[in-house]
């Protein structure tokens, strides 16, 4: 699985695991993901889109 927005491109971003000893480790921050149906280019694909497109694509069906 692409572990990529299809609408807005957000991906795997990289950080640190920082311990009570402050010591420093690298992790990855992984995108909220979701399979569904969203509308590209007036098009319906089945994609992964992020939370954050799926409620703003909610809020501009609404308005």
């Amino acid at each position: 699985m692409s572990r990529v927005c299809a609408v807005c491109g957000k991906g795997k971003m990289s950080g640190n695991n920082v311990s009570h000893s402050n010591r420093k480790t690298r992790r990855a921050f992984n995108p909220n993901l979701l399979k569904t149906d969203v509308e590209i280019n007036g098009k319906k694909v089945r994609g992964y889109i992020c939370t954050r497109c799926l409620r703003t694509s909610r809020k501009q069906l609404e308005a």
